[in-house]
């Protein structure tokens, strides 16, 4: 994963190559502020040798605007879209969030100036996090699940994993909506399975009508599901007869139940178990989904109480 970092500062990347990438997942750098990560689940301030508790030997960020504009190798153009949605996807799909000035037209954003603040999510391949949801859900044949959490509760890992599992376990046609670059990667950096095909768009329903004509998918895995227009490309897909296999930041369970989910997942963090409901939002249980509830989610290493993680892969 390092190589996919280059873009950072010398000093900033000298020390984030002194940490264990298996626990790393986010950078915070704030423009004359101290570099902050997020590491074994915790904010902990970067100092040149890693991982530090005093603030006065952190590592102070300089001018982000310049990070940015490296990340982008120099070519704004073709960022301009990730941009308005406040984010850019690079290579192994680290994904960088912006914050800084917001210059809207017509009520929408149209780019941002001056950025001042990044998050860069450092995505992980972690093998087997889905055992106990696959174990549950999808032991006798495909069905339609939504995961829905928080950010940050490792919604994107569990889709990826899922999608490979499937693939190499049913050998059917799955068509991946991948949005934001995040569950296969830029530049496919993610093995997927050999019976995914990957649309990259961030208009979910006419992608879903051209590719259902085009690609005769029997299952559709979409990330972030928002709006009116990504809950009729589910609605399409399934009156089409197609499965879909997608996660959400929404937790509003009334609001989750109008979707046409046939179960619903809920997670609930690194090292916590999700939690399954079928479509009315009863407790879903099966048996088999206790007996393999995983790893930990960074390191391997199982903690009490079960993870839903397993060995990962960089």
């Amino acid at each position: 994963m390092i190589m996919e970092l280059t873009f950072l500062p010398g000093g900033i990347l000298a020390a984030v190559n002194n940490l264990n990438l298996n626990y790393l997942t986010e950078i915070r750098l704030r423009r004359g502020q101290p570099v902050i990560i997020e590491y074994r689940g915790e904010y902990k301030y970067l100092g040149a040798g890693g991982v530090t508790e005093r603030r006065n030997g952190a590592i102070l960020c300089g001018d982000v605007a310049d990070i940015l504009f490296k990340a982008m190798s120099g070519c704004v153009y073709s960022y301009a879209e990730e941009l308005k949605q406040g984010f850019i996807t690079v290579g192994g799909g680290v994904r960088i969030g912006v914050a800084g000035e917001y210059v809207t037209e017509n009520g929408d954003v149209k780019t941002i100036a001056r950025a001042t603040s990044l998050n860069i999510r450092i995505p992980h391949r972690a093998e087997g996090c889905s055992n106990a949801v696959y174990s549950a859900l999808f032991k006798d044949g495909i069905t339609s699940v939504l995961l829905f959490s928080r950010p940050g509760c490792g919604k994107t890992t569990m889709l990826r994993d899922l999608t490979a599992r499937i693939s190499r376990e049913y050998r059917i046609n799955v068509l991946v909506l991948d949005a934001r670059n995040e569950i296969g990667g830029a530049g496919e950096s993610y093995d997927l399975g050999e019976t995914v095909d990957i649309v990259k768009s961030c208009d979910k329903l006419p992608s879903v009508k051209s590719a259902i004509r085009a690609m005769k998918p029997e299952l559709i895995v979409t990330d972030e599901l928002y709006g009116e227009s990504d809950c009729a490309a589910v609605k399409f897909a399934r009156d089409c007869g197609i499965d879909v296999l997608a996660s959400s930041h929404v937790c509003e369970r009334a609001y989750l139940q109008t979707l046409p989910f046939d179960r619903y997942v809920k997670l609930n963090g690194i090292n916590l178990k999700p939690e399954i409901y079928d479509k009315s939002f009863n407790p879903y249980s099966d048996n088999r989904a206790d007996d393999v509830c995983g790893r930990s989610a960074f390191g391997g290493k199982k903690e009490e109480g079960g993870g839903i993680f397993g060995t990962v892969r960089i």
